[in-house]
């Protein structure tokens, strides 16, 4: 027997086993799954539609094999998780399903629409045989491309209980039915009529197999961008995961170097981390010093220098130098391992808000099939021929068919995709909108988010007869030889005031403090006030307060001393981007409450939270902290949409009710995020908040008109009032006025942006 000790045990000893479940088309689905589960002894159970996970928990280990039966029970497919990131290569396979179904459909179904509404309507078009043609193009299609939904239509007969496919089955099977039998002689199918208007007033008369393939079309092409939109969202766990090294060279204790992989690697391991390297798990150096980026980790936009004694996280890369690390947590237990369960717990809790169409078939298909039946008793029971009592609650089926409702969702989003594009937003599903109308606090990463993400020198203060000329020369030809990330912004702007800097001999970069070395014959030192404290070097009083100034409003200054004499001072510092004070005073005029949330220190935090207009303020906040940090929102009553760009905040974005990723960020951030900007210009976030509200209350009016339709209709088919054909037709008519419905999103104005430069400096258009 497997038992859920072998998949993880919480801190508060709760066992957990998580399971992949198949099959399941809605959230009634996940329902049913759910109950099956929570059946069981000592389990507590909630299954996710979205991600087709169940998470099952237990205070005693569970028997894997007995959750995995109860949802095979259930009509559905279970297998174990992978121990990291959830396996996302059955998703293409589901979309190539359901697009080889949907092909087919369309092939067929577009001359079957075609034949029988036109020949229906205009008898005198009609050649022998024609409903056989029309019959033999529709069969494949309710039989093959239609037979998921019977699938699980049966399946879900078998458990008691109906879905949307049960009433999708069930139409497409009963407009087949009917029009054969019709078609056998029973009907007067391919015999003159009297017209359109006794179409529209005979209970029968007419085939309507286009009833049967337009059914089958629209839902498959739903259930297609539903796929597809599922497919792009779950390689956030896997973007993940690959941060990791995947083989590490081992340091044995005779000294000797062998590359094993990361896997087997153990605590208290000594292993080497050359320049370029992936570090690859959290440890402490034990030998040399070097830069460590780990803005993917922890959101410092700056480069940290560790040495001998410091804590190393693994995923963070060394750009210089050579370490000798002691492994202090492996596998599951490192920060990263700790980020993938972080985004994968926080994507599981917010996907289980079921889909607004599910919500209201679960109360809607019953009543349908409750009416039907109720009609063709009454109908029996007032005397009626069993053939017409038939018919007409055949006739309540058909028009209750759920036509509109499969494209009422997928064509809004298909809609507001394209014209979230022209503004710079791509929606990925639609979940996340049934929250978008409620945000009300709008929670902002600082480090490529509202800033580049790149540092700058920013302002240059010079010495008592120092020459700008001069200290640009000396700073940077020393630091035109270091690979640090200060270095070479000083190095920058050395080439773009007086060129090339000439090469600097005997140079020496000095780990933490700064680097130095001989240019022009003149001894140069570049680097922190410590460094220079060191040397034996003081700063003139007026330069001291220039660098305590600098060093208050969170900017990093550098030092340039020729010849034991300090010329000049550098501040480098993160700078924001151009739109991003323009994009929060957008939202605080929709009356948005904004946070800033990064893993910068204090001083810099504070620093750009003042110059935005930012009050409400969080500094230095690890990655774990940044999800509980939106979680606290939460309790208090918020509605949260956070917008990041890292590694780092994807929990964040995962937790938030509204997750908005830049595009220049890390594929883990855009895989974790609801909405990605695809431009970095901030202007758009507040396009993008009111764009996922217009398309929410385009998805509302939608579903309204599809159930508003039905339920107009279905009284009058009751009645035995609309011929099937008819009824047909004007489902058609809902669909057409859904699609036109969703189609205004793509002249959706969004308010009017100042004017703004793309990436080539070319202006743009504001948003509208």
């Amino acid at each position: 027997m497997a038992l859920a000790s072998l998949s993880g045990t919480s801190q508060s000893g709760t066992h957990t086993v998580e399971l992949v479940v198949g099959g399941m088309t809605c959230a009634a689905c996940a329902a049913r799954v759910e109950r099956k589960l929570n059946k069981l002894d000592g389990v507590r159970a909630s299954v996710n539609f979205a991600s087709e996970q169940a998470m099952v928990h237990g205070a005693e280990p569970l028997d894997v094999d007995s959750l995995i039966a109860a949802v095979v029970k259930a009509g559905y497919t279970a297998k174990p998780a992978p121990s990291m990131a959830p396996d996302t290569e059955a998703e293409p396979d589901r979309v190539r399903f359901l697009w080889h179904r949907l092909a087919v459909a369309l092939l067929l179904g577009v001359p079957v629409a075609d034949l029988s509404f036109t020949l229906a309507l205009v008898p005198t078009l009609r050649f022998p045989y024609w409903q056989w043609v029309v019959l033999a193009l529709t069969l494949p299609v309710v039989a093959w491309s239609a037979g998921p939904f019977h699938r699980k239509a049966l399946a879900a007969g078998r458990q008691g209980t109906s879905s949307m496919d049960t009433l999708i089955s069930l139409g497409v099977v009963a407009a087949t039915c009917w029009s054969t039998y019709t078609m056998f002689g029973h009907g007067s199918a391919g015999q003159e009529t009297d017209g359109v208007w006794g179409l529209i007033l005979r209970p029968g008369g007419s085939i309507y197999l286009d009833v049967a393939v337009g059914v089958t079309i629209f839902v498959l092409a739903g259930r297609l961008f539903e796929a597809k939109a599922k497919r792009s969202a779950g390689g956030a766990l896997h973007a993940l995961a690959s941060l990791s090294a995947k083989d590490v060279t081992l340091l044995d204790d005779a000294g000797q170097e062998r590359r094993i992989p990361v896997g087997e690697l153990r605590v208290g391991n000594r292993f080497i981390v050359r320049s370029g390297e992936t570090i690859a798990t959290d440890g402490e150096v034990e030998q040399g010093d070097c830069a460590v980026d780990s803005s993917s980790m922890t959101g410092e936009s700056i480069p940290a220098e560790v040495g001998v004694g410091g804590r190393v996280l693994g995923g963070t890369v060394a750009l210089g130098g050579r370490l000798i690390v002691r492994a202090v947590q492996v596998g599951s237990r490192t920060q990263l391992a700790q980020l993938v369960r972080l985004v994968e717990q926080a994507q599981h809790d917010k996907a289980a808000v079921q889909r607004l169409a599910d919500r209201v078939s679960g109360v809607f298909v019953p009543v349908v099939f409750a009416l039907a039946l109720a009609t063709f008793g009454a109908w029996f029971m007032l005397g009626s021929p069993v053939e017409d009592a038939f018919r007409a609650g055949l006739a309540v089926l058909i028009i209750a068919c759920p036509c509109a409702l499969g494209l009422a969702t997928p064509t809004a989003l298909m809609a507001a995709s394209g014209r979230g594009a022209q503004l710079g937003v791509f929606i990925k599903g639609h979940q996340a909108l049934e929250s978008a109308r409620a945000i009300d606090t709008v929670v902002l990463d600082k480090t490529g988010t509202l800033t580049t993400g790149e540092v700058t020198v920013v302002e240059v203060r010079l010495a008592r007869n120092a020459s700008r000329e001069a200290v640009l020369r000396h700073a940077g030809a020393v630091e035109n030889a270091s690979e640090h990330a200060i270095a070479r912004a000083i190095a920058t702007l050395a080439r773009e005031e007086i060129g090339e800097p000439p090469a600097a001999e005997d140079f020496r970069g000095l780990p933490g403090l700064g680097a130095r070395g001989n240019v022009d014959g003149h001894e140069v030192l570049v680097g922190s006030a410590r460094l220079l404290a060191e040397s034996g070097i003081a700063l003139p009083a007026e330069l001291e307060a220039t660098r305590v100034q600098w060093e208050t409003a969170g900017r990093t200054t550098v030092a340039v001393a020729c010849d034991g004499i300090v010329t000049g001072l550098f501040a480098v510092m993160d700078t924001l981007r151009p739109s991003a004070k323009r994009a929060v005073s957008q939202l605080h005029a929709m009356g948005l409450r904004t946070v800033l949330l990064t893993g910068d220190n204090e001083a810099t935090a504070r620093a750009v939270g003042a110059e935005l207009g930012v009050q409400d303020v969080a500094a230095q906040v690890l990655p774990a902290d940044k999800a509980a940090a939106i979680e606290r929102l939460q309790a208090d009553g918020r509605t949260v949409a956070m917008v990041g760009d890292g590694v780092n905040d994807a929990p964040a974005l995962a937790r938030a009710d509204l997750g908005l990723a830049v595009v220049t960020g890390t594929d883990v951030a855009l895989g974790a995020a609801d909405l990605i900007l695809v431009r970095t210009d901030l202007d758009v976030v507040p396009g993008a908040i009111k764009l996922s509200r217009a398309t929410l209350r385009t998805i509302h009016g939608n579903l309204m008109w599809a159930f508003g339709y039905n339920l107009a209709a279905l009284p009058l088919a009751a009645l035995g009032l609309l011929n099937p054909l008819i009824a047909g037709a004007a489902m058609a008519l809902s669909s057409l006025f859904v699609v036109s419905n969703s189609l205004r999103l793509r002249r959706f104005d969004a308010p009017a942006a100042p004017k703004y430069g793309d990436f080539n400096g070319n202006q743009r258009a504001d948003f509208h």
